[in-house]
């Protein structure tokens, strides 16, 4: 993973310097708020409803054990004794006091962390695959070109006043992990003959207009990706609207443009900055390379008879082995994913312990390191196999082992009313009645692979746009209720929920997800997924199921 060279540790600390002046002068009165608003999050700290709110930055999502157990002693010190995965590989803290930040961002920055830009109208996280480095299905590592953008953006004096947030994503693997149609900006790594190339996708993201991103740009040449993407961002800093943040987004521009004419209006700036000082050279892009490099691995059997040998005494082992293990590019080794779904633990929550634990299991099975998911998980990205019924036992243990990854009971969920002063209604509450009314395994499995996806309000952090099932919450005259979407989807054959219709009651929604399962159920074919059922039924006969007439 990436290490922080000197003027790396040298702008992160003057940054906590800086805002800890800050925060003093509007304790003391002498920075008005609405100045020490924009300051603050742009350090990562909102005020919500209950109190301040901090996001961590986790770039690409990937965290060392050290820095782990540093997350870990902050949650305890500084906060509650949890912290909350987020769906853009961050980390958040629900109850730091405001006048304890600059000592906790100190603390973070010892140990290369951050909360720089992970909000305010700015260039966030860049996010990439969980799986980067080790999946099979993989073209090329997309972590370093990640790296490469966070660092380009990162202070970009052009664009720290944009329109509006700017979310940006890289894939480098066939199955789209990283959701880039439904990012600002995505960036899908291709090859052609041989060589590396980009396709860049705009426009795309959720919120109140949801939209997949079309394809501005294919066959882009490794050295041209920053001054591409500058140029794009150049166009958005100039015809983005300013005047309604709900019409903001770039999304909102390349409709109303078109697609075809926003090409052509970033291939026009482009000219201004194509070969210029933002080229990459081959230097800068190994310099990047070199810190992701193959991990020290053992030669290994990729069979390992004895784990047949548990898998036959053993059930629990065997669901987990089935649900929560995936195959890794190096022979004998696994990816295994820590699904932190536990009936009545919010998703995406985490303890003070399970993160010291986490850490102690990374040093012992995956190289010291960690990944952060979009769907609220954690990654153990390369665990000997001969070594995964230890790790299994030691996971059962610290309640990490829930072999629900990619069921129904997987669900992906924001904070909602319980502390987000946006939300319209609650969505901890739902995700806990849905899993309690899903609670055999066995039927889940049968089940197979079923996306939930709950946002309390229209800022779709919860992305229930793209859940097979998505599930918002709304307001009725100060009554909580939840329209439900069905048929979205955030992999590479993406695509945005339709309504079912009317909303519903919060008690209402656990037999309402019931029955659009037993439509699926009733027409699937073969092992076909409720994602596939539906495409090829359409929405009539769920539809009918939740309203009979």
């Amino acid at each position: 993973m990436y290490v922080y060279d000197k003027y790396d540790q040298q702008m992160v600390d003057e940054r906590v310097a800086q805002y800890r002046d800050q925060t003093r002068r509007f304790l003391d009165g002498t920075l008005p708020d609405e100045e020490f608003k924009h300051l603050r999050l742009r350090n990562g700290l909102y005020i919500q409803r209950l109190a301040p709110m901090l996001r961590i930055a986790i770039p690409y999502g990937m965290l060392s054990s050290r820095q782990l157990r540093k997350l870990a002693h902050i949650t305890r010190h500084y906060d509650r004794g949890y912290a909350h995965f987020t769906t853009r590989q961050n980390i958040q803290l629900n109850w730091p006091l405001l006048e304890q930040v600059p000592d906790l961002l100190e603390e973070l920055a010892s140990v290369e962390m951050h909360a720089i830009q992970t909000s305010g109208n700015c260039i966030r996280n860049v996010t990439s695959d969980q799986y980067a480095g080790v999946a099979p299905d993989e073209i090329e590592d997309s972590r370093p070109w990640a790296e490469l953008i966070r660092q380009w953006s990162t202070y970009h004096p052009e664009f720290n006043w944009l329109p509006r947030k700017f979310k940006i994503a890289v894939t480098g693997a066939e199955r789209d992990r990283a959701a880039v149609q439904v990012h600002d900006i995505g960036v899908r790594i291709t090859r052609v003959d041989g060589e590396t190339r980009f396709d860049v996708l705009a426009g795309g993201g959720l919120g109140r207009t949801p939209m997949i991103a079309p394809v501005i740009k294919t066959g882009l040449e490794p050295e041209h990706l920053l001054t591409y993407l500058e140029a794009i961002l150049r166009v958005y800093n100039r015809y983005g609207r300013r005047d309604n943040k709900y019409k903001a987004r770039i999304k909102i521009l390349v409709k109303a443009m078109t697609p075809e004419l926003f090409a052509e209006k970033v291939a026009e700036e482009w000219q201004h900055l194509k070969g210029g000082a933002g080229t990459l050279t081959t230097a800068e892009i190994d310099r990047v390379r070199q810190h992701f490099t193959v991990p020290d691995y053992e030669v290994l059997e990729d069979h390992v008879p004895a784990i047949d040998d548990r898998i036959a005494d053993n059930s629990g082992f065997s669901n987990w082995l089935k649900q929560n293990v995936k195959p890794h590019r190096q022979p004998g080794y696994s990816i295994v994913n820590l699904a932190l779904k536990t009936t009545a633990i919010a998703p995406g929550d985490v303890t003070d312990e399970q993160l010291e634990i986490m850490a102690d299991l990374a040093d012992r099975y995956s190289f010291g390191e960690l990944r952060v998911t979009h769907e609220q998980n954690v990654i153990l990205a390369d665990v000997p196999k001969k070594d995964l019924y230890a790790l299994w036992q030691e996971l059962v243990s610290a309640e990490l082992a829930s072999p629900n990854l990619g069921l129904l009971t997987d669900i992906i969920c924001c904070p909602g009313g319980d502390y987000c002063s946006l939300a319209n209604a609650k969505s901890i509450p739902v995700a806990e009645a849905i899993q309690r009314q899903f609670d055999d395994l066995d039927y889940l499995h049968d089940l197979g692979e079923l996306d939930i996806n709950i946002s309390g309000c229209m800022n779709a952090c919860g992305h229930h746009h793209v859940g097979n099932i998505g599930i918002l919450g709304v307001d009725k005259k100060g009554e909580e209720f939840y329209q439900v979407s069905i048929g979205g989807s955030g992999y590479e054959d993406a695509s945005i929920a339709t309504i079912l219709g009317p909303s519903f009651a919060q008690d209402e929604i656990p037999d309402v997800v019931q029955t659009l399962v037993n439509v699926h159920l009733a027409n699937r074919q073969g092992e076909e997924r409720f994602i596939d059922t539906f495409r090829r039924i359409g929405i009539a006969p769920y539809k009918a199921a939740v309203y009979p007439s």
